[in-house]
């Protein structure tokens, strides 16, 4: 390319584009909300997938004999339990479950209001210059 001739479909700085502090804050918190929404989200499906497993012990529970003992851990060891006290305690993991679940779910909640917010004024400044989209987006 000689004098200077720019080449079609090269990128080009926009030169009317200023960045200023308190733009590369909000693209800065976007970004650490992005983050950590991610870690919430594999949070969630970890404590979901738990959920699975205590519900699947629950209802092989329900096939068990009412005077079986039944192997539960704690920590590193196992106890034998009988079948009544084994269905309760997994009844109350499973309830502490949900509500894992649960704060985890109005976190992501509480994220996405933010992200939400910071995509708006982000992209009403800087247009198809900025690409703030997620892969779930």
């Amino acid at each position: 390319m000689a004098g200077g001739a720019k080449a079609q479909g090269a990128f080009q700085p926009d030169s009317d584009i200023h960045i200023s502090y308190e733009d590369q804050q909000k693209i800065n918190r976007f970004a650490k909300q992005n983050a950590q929404m991610d870690d919430l989200k594999e949070e969630l499906k970890i404590r979901q997938n738990d959920l699975k497993n205590l519900e699947d012990a629950c209802d092989e529970l329900a096939l068990m004999d009412d005077d079986a003992k039944i192997p539960y851990r704690i920590g590193d060891l196992f106890v034998n339990q009988d079948l009544e006290k084994t269905q309760k305690t997994l009844e109350e993991a499973k309830e502490k479950k949900l509500a894992e679940i649960s704060e985890l779910e109005s976190k992501c909640s509480d994220l996405k209001t933010i992200m939400t917010d910071l995509k708006a004024q982000l992209y009403a400044k800087f247009g198809s210059h900025i690409n703030l989209e997620t892969d779930e987006d």
